[in-house]
Formats: structure tokens, sequence, C-alpha cells
């Protein structure tokens, strides 16, 4: 593999879980942030003998990097990914792609003119209990898939004041259900019919957090039924995730508080309650996935387990379930979409 010169945008949790995948795939990393916090970051690996330095110019960076990483908040997405795809880039994007299907696939289209790739990190399908579960599914293992139950929650999100602004986060549903739609989607298929429900307020500009519950039904095309649950709790919330997946043969399910499969490292300033999910039994699932994506972009390579389509989607049925929750009626997924 050529050797990998990696603009980092960002310097918050994200970035910090992400920079050390790319530092152990041998590439060295220029770390571009707004606000100074890529020198302190920079300072940070530097110091340790890694290739990471600080760059102030966006334009500069974007001039000279193999690969742009996005790790900055929701609403710069999608002006970050269009500027590294007009540079020629390949990018790779955090969660949500973006707030709106119609910018998600604004980013997706431009890619494909431009004849680069563009990777969402949807980085549960890289956790082992997830990925395994996909490979049952597609052996056959549990027969035509009828009903799926996918559940997540934690300490909600305060380290950040963006978060607390559903207009710039998403709120619970597009900020952290959005890795469970995604792997709905990968189980059972395209999604047609979406209806949701929220609970708790969500915006806290200026007021004390609340705790916020999400549920969201989803129809999909081949019949299955998919119930996605998330939770942003108190302060001392314990991270949890599970799923129960049933299908005409059988069932599999898992909660990562009973099996050790999962553990929660505090990255950078954060409060005692954050962190972002790592796996201790296996290598980080952001390394694998960063892997995954590097090792697409040499001629036959096999695709990444997670595609432009699958970030586009994801934001799709997230945003629809916002708006049902919103309105509280069912939302349908245009045909054309699919």
């Amino acid at each position: 593999m050529p050797p990998l010169h990696i603009g980092l945008l960002g310097a918050g949790g994200i970035a910090r879980a992400h920079l050390p995948g790319w530092l152990t795939l041998g590439a060295r990393v220029s770390v571009h942030t707004l606000d100074g916090s890529a020198e302190k970051l920079a300072a940070e690996y530097a110091g340790r003998g890694h290739d990471v330095r600080a760059a102030d110019d966006l334009d500069a960076l974007l001039a000279e990097v193999t690969v742009v990483d996005v790790c900055t908040p929701t609403p710069t997405h999608r002006s970050l990914a269009l500027a590294a795809v007009a540079a020629g880039r390949h990018v790779v994007c955090e969660k949500p792609l973006a707030l709106t299907a119609r910018d998600a696939q604004d980013i997706a289209t431009a890619a494909d003119r431009a004849g680069v790739r563009l990777h969402p990190a949807h980085v549960v399908r890289y956790f082992p209990a997830y990925a395994a579960l996909h490979r049952a599914v597609a052996r056959g293992d549990l027969g035509e898939l009828a009903v799926l139950r996918l559940t997540r929650g934690g300490a909600r999100p305060r380290w950040a004041p963006w978060f607390g602004d559903p207009a710039q986060s998403g709120g619970v549903i597009m900020d952290l259900m959005v890795h469970d739609i995604d792997i709905a989607r990968w189980l059972a298929g395209d999604v047609v019919r979406v209806h949701a429900r929220t609970r708790g307020a969500e915006h806290t500009t200026g007021m004390p957090p609340e705790v916020v519950t999400a549920t969201a039904v989803l129809t999909h095309a081949s019949g299955a039924i998919s119930q996605v649950s998330g939770l942003w709790g108190l302060p001392d919330q314990p991270f949890r995730t599970t799923f129960r997946v049933a299908g005409a043969d059988g069932l599999l399910q898992h909660d990562s508080t009973a099996v050790p499969g999962l553990r929660i490292t505090a990255r950078g300033a954060r409060t005692a309650a954050g962190g972002i999910p790592t796996s201790p039994m296996t290598e980080s699932p952001y390394l694998t996935e960063l892997r995954e994506f590097a090792a697409s972009w040499q001629p036959g390579a096999p695709l990444p387990r997670v595609g432009a389509r699958d970030g586009v989607e994801a934001v799709r049925i997230a945003a629809a379930a916002v708006e049902s929750s919103r309105t509280g009626r069912v939302v349908e997924i245009e045909e054309a979409a699919r």
C-alpha cells in the first residue's frame, strides 16, 4: 500500500478514536481545526514520536493529503466533505453523513462524479457481536428474518454544546439511533415505512438536560419489522447496547453488559460518563474499519462492508423517524429513494 497522508478534520473524541488507527496503518496525519485544538492534539502525539502535525490552512491541507477524515460536528459534514471531494480526495466521514437525506445524497453524488470513494464511518458494523450477527444472517442461520429489536443508550452527551441543539445534532434519533437504524437495514434490507416517538426535551441550551428516549418502528421491504430504541440518560447512566434478532429458524441476542466484549475508554477531555465504545477482546473496531477502507483503494480490492448508499439511506430513515416523531404520523420512504 502506498504511504498514506491523512487530513484529519477535528480533534475531539471521534478524531482521537480514529487517529491511533491511522498511525497503526503507517500514515502520517495532518490535523486541522478552527479552535486551536489541532495544535494540542498534534503536539501530544508528536511528543510520542508519531508523524502528526497541525495544519492551519484547510486548502493547503486538501492539496497535499491522500484522504480526508471528517470528524467534526455534524452540521459541518456537508461543506467539508464536498470540499474534499472537489480536491479529488477520498473521504471518510463520521456518522451521520449529514442532517438531511438531500445533503447526504449531494455528498454521495459528488464523490461518484469525482471518481473518489466516500466512506460513511458506521463503526458498529465492525464491532465483533454485530459482525458475527451479520455473518449468521447472511449464511441463513436464522432463516427469513421476522422481528429485530436493537437498543443503544448511555449518558447524554454534554462535552460539546451542539449536542444539546437538535437542529445541529439531529437529536437522539439522528445522532445515536442512526447506528442501529443502519444495522437494521444491513440485516433486513431497505425500509419502506417508519413510525417513531420521542419522550423528553431534546433542546438543552440554557437549561438542565433531561433524559430523552426514542423508539422507531421500521417496516422493511422484506416484511421484517425492526424496533430501534435509544436513550440519552443521566450523567451516571452506563453505556449499553442490545440486540434480539428472530427469524423463521432461530434467534440471536446480545447484551453488552452481560458479555465482556465492550468497554468505555475515556479519550481526551470528557465528562466522567463520556467515552468512546471500544472492544477489549479484539483490535479496535475503528482500526478494523479504517484498514478495510484503506485496503479498498487498491486496484481490484473488494469494497468495504459499508458504502456511500448505506450512509445516505441511514440518514434518510433517521430523518423520516425524526419527522414521524414530530408529527405523530407514519412516514413512507419514497420508492425512488430505494
